[in-house]
Order: C-alpha cells, then structure tokens, then sequence
C-alpha cells in the first residue's frame, strides 16, 4: 500500500466535506511538519540523503538492467540463474504462479517506477517495448487480484506519468493513449471473473477465454480472500475516469458493497476467506495483515480519489474495529469475527507492515510509531522481516520474498513526523539489501533469514514498490521532476492523479442502503489531521512513543510464561501442562473441554485432538488451550529432533559472487556438525566417478578441496568415506532427480548407513538439483569457484578481507554484521528448523511428494486449513499417559526466563509449524501425519456447521 498527496493542511477539515478533489490524508498533510519535528535523531545532512538516494538508483539499475538483460520478455528474473521465470517452464509454486500471465509483468510493474527515480528516457524506452511485445491475450490463467494491482495498475500508472510528461514538453510527445487501451482492453478480460449472483469476482481467470468456456480452465471456485475482492476499486474506478467507461467502477463498487454487507455486525470485522457465491465466511479469523490488509487501504484511499463519504464512514468503521479487538501495540494479533476477545493465533505476518503506513494516513500517529518500532527490531534481529514470526518474536515462517511493505510505512512515518530516525531505518534496509540479497544478476528473495540462504526469485513488487518508496524516502522536492502531492499510490504503488475525482463522475455516490455504526473516537471527525492536535508541543514525541519499546523484542516476555506465573502466585490449579496429559485421564477429559480443545477416537485406536478456541468456556481458557496445543507440537519435535537438523548454507565465495549466493543445503546425521566446529572453505571439484561409489580415480583433483558428488547408486555413508580417503576436505551431494528444489521439496538429510559412522570427520551436505546446477554452472564458466560450508551465511566482509571488491560491497557496515552475526540471539534462532527433514536409512533416495509449505508469498484464494479458525489437530496414541519431559523453568519473581537456551537445547522447528504432530513410543512418519490431515479437516468443518 502506500499512499496520497494533496493541499493545504492549516487546520482541520470536517469528515464530510463536499469537495471532490480532497486535500489529502494525512500523510502528505504532515509534510509541513518535517521541518519542526527533527530532534528525535542526528539530522542527515544533504549531501548523505544525496548519497543515499544515488545508491537507491544503482541498486534499481542493477535489478532492472539484469532483468532486461536476462528475463525480458518473461514475467520475472531469476537471479541466480540469470534467466526469465516463464509459466509453465519451471516448477509450480502453487499461487505464487498465479502472478505471471506471459506478459512481461516486472517491465510493466516498473513503469512509473523509472519516472519517479528521473529515468525518463528509459521510461520512453521501456512503453515503446510494452506496445510492441506484450500480448494481453494468452491462454494462461492468472489471479484476478495480482492481475489487476500489478498489470491493469502498472499499465494506469505508466499513463498517468506519460501523460504528465507529454505535458511538460520534452519527453512522450508520441504518445496518444496507448497504454490506457491497453488497460481498457485487460478491464474488459476481466470482467467475466464477476460473473456471480454475490458481486464479489472469481479468484482466477483464463486471459484468452474468460470464465466459464471448457478451455479456461477455471470458474470452479467458490472462495476468494477479502483482499482479492476488495482491492479492485482504485484501479477499476481509475480506468471509468479515464476513458468514461463505467461500467469497471460499478463492478468494484458492487463487490466492495457486498463485503460491506457482509461484515459481521456486532464486531464489524470482517474474515479472510469468503465464499464467492453464498458470502458465507469461510475463514473467520480477522487481522490486518495477509488475505485482508488492502481492503481496508482502498477503503480509504477510494475516499481520497473518489470523494465518496460513504468509502470512509466504512473504513472509520472497520478501524474502530481494528482498534478495539486486533491492535494490542505494537502488536496486532488476528481475532474471531464472532468473538473478537479471543486471539486466533499467536503470530503474525510480513504483510502486515503496511499499517502503520496507513494509520499515518488516518492521523493515528502513536499506534503507527509503536508497531512500526516493533517490526524495525525484529529485522534488526534477522536482518529482514520474516514472512511470519511469533508473539515472543521467534521465527514462524522464515522466508522474506523482498517485501516492500516496512520501507513503505518507514516513508510515511517520516513524511508525517519529520524525525530523521526514519532516514537511519531507510539506511539499514539498503544496507542489508546489498550485504544479503544482492547478488551477480540482481536481488534475490531470502529463502531462511536464518541461515542467509537465497530463492531464486525476484518479484515485480521489488521494482514496483521498494525502490521507490527508498528513493521518495531521501529525496527532496526538487528531487522529483513532478509534484509526488498530485497523486496517489496504489496497493502496488502505482500512481494516480488525484483530478480523477472530478472526471467522469457518472456514478452515485452515497450508499443509501447502507447503514453506519455510531462511533465515539472524536479523531474520525477529521479527514485531514491538524498537526497541532497529531503533535504536542514536544520535539521528541515520535522518539518518547519509541523510547519504551526499545528492547520489546530482546527482552519480551512470552505470554505463556506469564500466565503460569500469575495462576501460581493467586493460588489458583496451574493449567493442564502438554507433558502431563494423559488420553485415559477424565479429569483431563474434562479440562480439554473447558479450554475448547475435542478429542477424536480415530479407527485405528489413535486420538486426535483438535482446538476450536470459540467453543471454550472463556478467552482465558481458550488461551490456555492454544498454549496447550502449542506445547503438544513442541513436544513432538523434541522427540525428532534427532531426524530434525536445521538447514545448512554454502555459500559462494570467490569471484565474482563474494558471498552474495547463498544456496539452501540439507545436513547430514554423519560427519562434521558444522552448527558446532568452525566453517569448511574451499575449492570444489567433481570426483571420478562421479557418483563417489568407489575410490576415486582422481584423488589429486580432489586432494585438500570439496568434493562434489551425484546423488544415487550408493548409500551416502560411502560416498563420504571414498572422497574423505582421497583427501577432500568436505563433500556436496547434487541430487539426480534434474529440476528438484528446495523451492518445492522438504529439505532432504542424509542418514547414515546404519553402521557406525565415527570415522566420518569431514562435513557433507546435500543440494538439490536446481542449486547443485548453480555451482555445476559457475565451475564451467569460472573453473576456480571458492565456498564456504556452514550453519548460516557468514560475515562478507571477513570473506572478502584482502580482495579486490566492488564499491557497493565495501561501503555496507560491516562492523554492525559483525555485531549481528556474533549475537547469541541469532545464534540461537539458527538452532531451529523451519523445514520438516526427510531422511532415508538404506540407499540415498527419498520420497519427494510435496508437502505443504508454509508461504504468504502471495494472496492465496483458499488458504491452508493449518490458518482455519486456530484448529490445530494433533495425533496421538491413547495409551501413552507421559510423553518426553518438556522442562520449562518459570521465574516465580516475575523475572522473563531466557527461554532461547532451552530452545537451542531442544533444537526445536518452530512452533505452529506442522499442526499435526504424534507423540508416543515411536515417532509417527510424516507421510502418516498428512493422511491424517484429512481426518482432522473433516472434524473441523463438523465443527464448522455447529457454530452460531
């Protein structure tokens, strides 16, 4: 999301104002104070914005020029294999996909990008390139939503500022509205996705024949998250103004108005799932974050551009909402529709990033300067933001596909408050975009934040939205060839003129249907916040709003811990402990009831257990029941912890990657443990034979360097002793099974032979074929190819101490990644998996059906039942009374216990993980474990219909 510009802000302007072209949101009403409210930090001088913006201009030309080069005319690069992702040609990342159409999207998405950072004549470039080669018309199916906010959008934007420049006199004067009849032509390709009786739009449509031909592949669906059908009306109510064609505006209008409808009225929130034909809410889990988040943007930016009262009494409405029950500052937690007293998970995700952003837009400064403050510790902590973590700030999902969503929120809180803290937080993401995700042909997505190891991804968002948002950070006025305040910014950051209000306005404005619940917060009285009132006479207030929540993530003290705590001090029964349970005990029985946890006889004389939080007797009971279920998962990966080692990196060192690639890697449960002992650098080479079954022929090619070896025909105990005999100094299994990934397969573990494996003193790790054929690629190209085996992704700067390196390498911070990477908080966090590790005990192979991964790199339409309405389900054996002691110290002081040493002892996946676990006298095999998840959903959903 990001936001809107306007005029003059001297004093508060009434909700309701009748004016069409409104005088902007706050966030461009604030930039008036930028220049009062400096104290909060040192003031950066001119000439380091300066520095600082010119670096933003080279990190966009790196990832855009290897775009151009490598991808165009596909969908998105792949930087690590310097070439374009196209549909169909690699391996399905499920609804990631859903974003490429074959109409070169990242070329698309970064029109408007190139004019805001003065790279007109590439911008002229680059609409002569969209008009020749991109076709509209190809028989893919894609996302709806993705399609609109980055296509239908990129193309609008890229009109807008062609326009603009067409105006000025210098650039353009050739164009004649070729790009809007490009987007006129994708608007009507999407209209048949609103072909339902409800309004709201089919989730995905066939780009050549629509919805409902036998060809098109689609119109089967019956759920779509809120944000896929209430994130359309900016883009679609843009094109009406622009070519007076309403019938887009009244489209988005109408689905906009049946979510609004169907809200749930006595907490007015509304859930992430929603069935497209009944408006039955499917998920009824409520937040801000993914599968809602941009509903509520355009709730209220469709006020800003349309000036329709009725899009912000809406919005007024949810964000009361949102206020009561979802922010706990600076945390904002996912709650039940229904019962929105109750927490509906204990994590939260990367999407949510954008609300601060949006609250400054609002004028609801504190609660945006709190969360923001929150997020910049956790990414300080792990470098980005992972894709989830937990309320105790512990890694949940640990990828970070480059979202832009906290350097976007990062440019409003500085537009509103004027402190330079904000320029400081820009630094470090810049920072850290060039010392972690920066490599040879681009910015690579961050696989495990953990361990530094990359994906071999970069979205179109990276370009459309995060370069931008770096640059318009640093960047003065005159900075800008054309006033940023005229327009405004879509979900994508795509922009918008704001005169659009006044154009083509065919449509009715109030919703008369409709009626509004009466609210008491006097800061809804405002569209326009007088900074007199957002800002007390104090300098230092976004500093003393921070100030307090300074070492919220180092020090935090989990919940969990707490409310033991409290029941011990008030004499009170302490709740029913995972590690006491017993299947057999009535009393159990009876609490699992209380805290709305069911025990189901399964026929093969297993229980499961599944929480439904809504049928517990209280929020505090259904606390402990989370707490309850989380502890079952916990204690089911202490029992395999053995068969659970986190993934490894090995990192490419020499020329001309210095560092910057970092390839996932599986570990072995023989040889060196590299979490343990120093690192392993050195030269690769393949061994002869290749697949390292006998003694190797050529021992002097291998003799002091790492040995590279395929996958099969022998068991990997063999493979390792053969290379170590010839003198390697470690060993990198490449899987045979061409195209397996680590994108798409659990990370694999070599097991040993079932024989002693002690005389095995070099490190082994496994790389499957996708990131085997990096290395295999860059010894053909470059014959001497240098890495380094390790636990996580080393130091650059102690890589590259003594070479000859490039600029933008040398001036990152090497003293602050230092400090970093001897944290024992990081080192902690590297003592869990996030993967479930598959291993085999008698030849080399492994079963590679995939499993579900736990991803928000996109707006899934119907999401993983692990997220529906906090049902965890867990297996078990109804004779086991007493599973594996879980020791967990409580500090009756009050004192928070250092909970990361126990969780470094335990080697723990992170909770929440895999919400099917088994506990008992053997560890339950995984395969077992997702057939019972069907099980387990079809329990849940005869929950379901019970409820209300």
């Amino acid at each position: 999301m990001s936001g809107a510009g306007g005029r003059g802000c001297g004093s508060p302007v009434p909700q309701r104002a009748p004016w069409s072209l409104v005088a902007a949101t706050a966030a461009f009403c604030l930039v008036s104070a930028t220049s009062v409210w400096t104290a909060g930090a040192e003031p950066m001088s001119r000439e380091e914005k300066q520095k600082l913006g010119n670096q933003v201009l080279e990190m966009f030309d790196h990832a855009y020029g290897n775009y151009m080069e490598h991808a165009y005319p596909a969908d998105e690069l792949m930087p690590l294999t310097c070439r374009g992702r196209v549909r169909g040609q690699e391996p399905s990342r499920g609804d990631v996909d859903d974003a490429l159409g074959k109409f070169s999207l990242t070329l698309i998405d970064s029109l408007d990008t190139l004019v805001v950072l003065n790279k007109t004549k590439e911008f002229e470039d680059a609409v002569r390139k969209v008009l020749k080669d991109v076709n509209l018309d190809n028989d893919v199916v894609v996302s709806v939503f993705e399609t609109n906010i980055r296509v239908l959008g990129g193309l609008l934007g890229g009109h807008s500022l062609a326009i603009m420049l067409k105006e000025k006199g210098e650039y353009m004067q050739w164009y004649n509205d070729e790009l809007l009849q490009m987007a006129k032509q994708l608007g009507y390709k999407l209209l048949p996705a609103f072909n339902t009786t409800s309004g709201l739009p089919y989730p995905r449509i066939n780009l050549k024949f629509g919805i409902r031909k036998p060809e098109a592949r689609t119109g089967t669906e019956t759920d779509t998250c809120t944000a896929c059908a209430g994130t359309l009306i900016l883009e679609f109510a843009a094109l009406s103004r622009f070519t007076g064609a309403t019938i887009f505006e009244e489209y988005a209008r109408k689905a906009l108005d049946f979510l609004w409808e169907k809200r749930q009225r006595s907490s007015n929130l509304v859930g992430v799932t929603i069935n497209i034909h009944t408006g039955d809410w499917v998920r009824k889990d409520s937040g801000v974050g993914a599968g809602i988040d941009s509903y509520y943007e355009y709730l209220l930016k469709a006020y800003v551009l349309l000036g329709d009262d009725s899009f912000l009494e809406r919005f007024n409405t949810h964000y009361d909402a949102i206020m009561r029950y979802i922010s706990q500052p600076p945390l904002l937690l996912d709650v039940h529709i229904h019962k929105p007293m109750l927490n509906a998970r204990t994590w939260m995700d990367a999407l949510l990033a954008f609300f601060p952003g949006l609250q400054v837009l609002k004028g609801d400064i504190r609660p945006a300067i709190e969360t923001h403050e929150m997020l910049y510790q956790v990414i300080k902590k792990h470098n980005f933001l992972p894709e989830a973590f937990t309320t105790d700030f512990r890694v949940h999902w640990a990828q970070h596909p480059l979202r832009p969503e906290f350097a976007e929120s990062t440019y409003f809180l500085y537009k509103a408050t004027g402190d330079p803290y904000y320029l400081e937080v820009g630094k470090t993401l810049i920072e850290n975009l060039n010392k972690y995700a920066r490599v040879p042909c681009g910015f690579a997505a961050m696989k495990d934040v953990r361990t530094g190891s990359h994906e071999d991804r970069m979205d179109s968002f990276f370009l459309a939205e995060m370069f931008k948002y770096l640059y318009l950070l640093f960047a003065d006025k005159e900075d800008i060839i054309f006033d940023i305040e005229d327009y405004i910014f879509t979900t994508e950051a795509h922009l918008l003129p704001l005169w659009l209000s006044t154009t083509n306005q065919s449509i009715a404005k109030k919703n008369t249907t409709s009626e509004y619940t009466e609210l008491d917060d006097s800061n809804f009285d405002w569209t326009c916040p007088n900074t007199q009132i957002l800002f007390p006479n104090d300098p230092l207030y976004a500093q003393s709003i921070r100030e307090p929540l300074k070492n919220v993530v180092d020090k935090s003290c989990p919940r969990g811990i707490i409310r033991v705590e409290e029941s011990f001090r008030s004499g009170a029964k302490p709740p029913l402990r995972a590690r006491d349970f017993m299947a057999t005990n009535p009393e159990h029985l009876e609490i699992l009831k209380k805290m709305g946890v069911s025990l189901i006889h399964l026929k093969d004389g297993r229980v499961q257990l599944v929480q439904h939080a809504i049928q517990a007797a209280s929020s505090i009971d259904a606390e402990d029941g989370l707490r309850f279920m989380q502890e079952m998962i916990e204690l089911s990966s202490q029992q395999q912890k053995e068969q659970q080692l986190p993934p490894r990196a090995v990192q490419i060192v020499s020329h001309p990657f210095f560092g910057r690639v970092v390839l996932t890697a599986g570990p072995a449960q023989f040889g060196l443990d590299l979490s343990k002992h120093k690192e392993t650098r050195g030269f690769v080479a393949s061994s002869k034979p290749y697949n390292g079954c006998s003694e190797l022929t050529n021992p002097e090619a291998v003799m002091g360097k790492i040995a590279l070896i395929q996958r099969g025909q022998c068991m990997f105990a063999e493979k390792a002793r053969n290379i170590q005999n010839a003198g390697a100094i470690g060993g990198i299994v490449i899987d045979d099974n061409e195209g397996s990934s680590s994108d798409t397969a659990p990370l694999f573990q070599m097991a040993g032979d079932g024989k002693d494996t002690d005389d095995i003193k070099i490190p082994m790790l496994f790389l499957f074929s996708k990131e085997g054929s990096i290395i295999l690629d860059a010894v053909r190209e470059y014959e001497e190819v240098e890495v380094l085996l390790s636990d996580k992704a080393k130091d650059r700067a102690a890589i590259l101490k003594g070479k000859m390196i490039p600029s933008y390498i040398i001036n990152s911070n090497p003293e602050m990644e230092n400090e970093e990477q001897s944290s024992p908080e990081n080192d902690s966090q590297n003592q869990s998996a996030e993967q479930v590790s598959s291993s085999s005990q008698e030849v080399d192979s492994v079963d590679q059906e995939s499993s579900e991964e736990n991803s928000l790199n996109s707006y899934p339409e119907s999401l993983s039942p692990a997220d529906m309405d906090n049902a965890a389900s867990i297996s078990a054996s109804e004779q086991t009374s007493n599973p594996t002691e879980n020791h967990e110290t409580t500090n009756l002081n009050g004192e928070c216990t250092d909970l990361d040493n126990q969780l470094q002892e335990q080697s723990e996946t992170e909770e929440d993980s895999n919400p099917n676990v088994s506990w008992g006298k053997k560890v339950q095999p995984i395969d077992s474990i997702l057939a019972d998840w069907n099980e387990d959903i079809e329990a849940f959903e005869m929950m379901e219909k019970d409820e209300l």
